[in-house]
């Protein structure tokens, strides 16, 4: 297996341009060795591409590093686009250098707002392989996106627009995928809602595709997130248990043995051909119609077209609908829109005027108590998040959102602000002597969010149809949980940093969401399950938890053999077959686990 990548990055640098040319560029991801360095993939619309990330918690991370062959001796200049992510009066805090065959280029980067090209210096490459590596100099999260070497002494393009087809064409990639694939069923996005969409289809007959951006399963649940699972199995226990979580502390190293529960459960059909570290960046629809998703390998930069007569939004962004046209919502409604006021909590939950509030994202983490002290780098350009906060232990309420900035636009901007605050908070609490022995053992770098895109169905889900609990002929997803709405504890008292949130809790009887709320009104074969279902801001916080949106899949993957059945679209389930697809549920609860 070794050989077999080895020789896979020896050929895609040859066609990087490293025979006869005077520049070639090379993708940080695409490194075979990545030692400690992660590959980030979550912005790549705001960034163009995967990056390697020094994600080492205060302790340098070992370097990642290829090897590379170039046919003539030269001198090259070389460049790194990455960023300082905490700009200001402060040394960076994730700086790195380039190393050539052990010996660093003599210029440290990471030094400048926003993504950009900074020289790391130049260099003679001979004849011969070059190992090339990337030198994490703090621990802290140091970003690289590429390395350009050429020749000539002059900077790649940093206007995003120019650098997109520069890119594509120093990589020589091809206008489109040239690796089609078939299938009855594609599913983007491998959280519970996706899992769970493959699994009731695979059970059913139906070849399906699963496409995630991770290297594992389970998104907010996995071993890289770590939340418990919430909510009520529905009609889908048998389903479900196959692939959620005990109820451990969110943060806790027991989300790994769920992970590897679910991991082999996922494997055991083999209808189901499950796609990891591939993140769609395209879905292309013809009148109304998706005729296919692009996905990208996030280390290889190889490209799979996916082709099926149905497609299931589970990427909890909305990412496929968005790219097919499909309509959409974002933020707060006004409380006259679907008459959901609720007085006890005013503005907080339902505002007088429509705005972009929505609940916001956390980043867990966990700490321990060794037996002896341990130091923790001093931190200045954490503090300012932080302030005087102190913490040996983060749960949900790690939260951070603001008005002004946008859960996906603003994603990396949100997490590096979580990414302060925790370490700067953690920092001041290592400065009282009772926490001496603590140590910070694990943090995620993922953005475990709540709220962002919301895709409209058929049935836009309320609030109001919780207050009434509504029983519709097509009740497919039920829960009993409480619709929690969170919100910045700063909002109502300045003193509290703003990365807390508080809960806004009303607790109800049993409520139901309509299948119709779990396909696109305007896109005719798109099933969306998961936070991005039609629903709207007050009506998310109840349903949005894991098991719920698990039961959306299962509905949703069901549906797709009543329509691979007869040749229909999603809306044709409602409204020509449903009773057949309504016992088809019924039945899941006569099949124990």
């Amino acid at each position: 297996m070794i050989i077999k990548s080895f020789i896979v990055i020896i050929f895609s640098l040859s066609q990087l341009g490293l025979w006869g040319q005077t520049d070639f560029l090379i993708e940080a991801e695409s490194f075979l060795n990545k030692g400690g360095w992660v590959v980030d993939p979550q912005f790549v619309q705001q960034v163009g591409s995967p990056y390697l990330m020094a994600h080492g918690m205060g302790t340098p991370v070992d370097n990642a590093s290829m090897t590379i062959t170039t046919e003539t001796d030269a001198e090259y200049h070389v460049w790194a686009r990455t960023k300082n992510w905490v700009p200001g009066k402060w040394k960076a805090p994730g700086r790195f250098k380039v190393a050539i065959n052990q010996v660093n280029l003599e210029n440290e980067l990471g030094l400048h707002a926003n993504w950009n090209w900074e020289y790391a210096g130049k260099v003679n490459l001979k004849s011969q392989r070059t190992v090339v590596e990337l030198v994490d100099l703090t621990g802290f999260n140091g970003r690289c996106d590429a390395l350009y070497f050429s020749q000539q002494n002059e900077s790649p393009p940093s206007d995003f627009e120019e650098l997109k087809p520069w890119r594509a064409q120093k990589l020589k990639e091809p206008l489109e995928p040239e690796t089609f694939k078939y299938y009855d069923l594609v599913v983007t996005g491998g959280g519970l809602a996706g899992c769970a969409a493959a699994i009731a289809a695979a059970e059913e007959g139906s070849k399906v595709a699963l496409i995630q951006d991770r290297p594992v399963l389970g998104g907010n649940a996995s071993s890289e997130i770590r939340v418990h699972t919430e909510g009520i199995y529905g009609k889908f226990e048998r389903i479900l248990q196959k692939i959620d979580t005990y109820h451990y502390p969110n943060g806790s190293d027991e989300a790994i043995l769920d992970q590897t529960r679910r991991d082999e459960n996922m494997s055991k059909y083999a209808n189901i051909d499950i796609h990891l570290n591939w993140r769609a960046y395209d879905a292309v629809a013809e009148d109304g119609i998706i005729q296919h998703v692009d996905a990208r390998h996030t280390a290889n930069g190889e490209r799979i077209r996916f082709i099926a007569p149905l497609f299931v939004d589970a990427t909890g962004d909305g990412w496929i609908g968005y790219w097919a046209g499909a309509e959409y919502s974002y933020g707060r409604e006004s409380k006259y829109k679907y008459g959901e006021a609720w007085d006890k909590w005013g503005e907080l939950w339902s505002p007088e005027v429509a705005d972009n509030a929505v609940m916001g994202s956390s980043i867990l983490f966990q700490t321990v108590e060794d037996q002896k002290a341990s130091d923790f780098p001093e931190v200045p350009w954490a503090l300012p998040v932080a302030g005087d906060h102190e913490a040996v232990a983060g749960e949900w309420y790690w939260e951070f959102s603001r008005n002004d900035l946008h859960q996906i636009d603003d994603a990396e901007d949100i997490r590096d602000h979580m990414l302060r605050a925790i370490v700067g908070s953690f920092s001041n609490a290592k400065s009282n002597p009772d926490n001496s022995n603590y140590r910070l053992q694990w943090m995620s770098y993922l953005v475990g969010k709540r709220e962002s895109r919301r895709l409209v169905g058929d049935h836009i889900f309320t609030f109001k149809d919780v207050q009434d609990k509504v029983q519709f002929p097509d009740s497919v997803v039920q829960e009993i949980r409480a619709v929690d709405i969170h919100y910045q504890q700063n909002l109502v008292d300045d003193t509290k940093p703003d990365f807390l949130s508080e809960a806004l809790f009303y607790r109800t009887q049993k409520y139901y969401i309509p299948y119709r709320s779990l396909y696109s009104n305007n896109i005719n074969n798109l099933f969306m399950a998961g936070r991005c279902f039609s629903t709207s801001h007050a009506g998310l916080g109840g349903p949005r938890v894991m098991l719920t949106t698990g039961q959306m899949g299962a509905a949703v993957g069901f549906a797709s053999v009543i329509c691979k059945k007869y040749g229909i679209n999603p809306r044709a389930v409602y409204k020509q077959h449903l009773d057949e697809y309504m016992q088809l549920i019924e039945q899941q609860q006569l099949l124990r686990p």
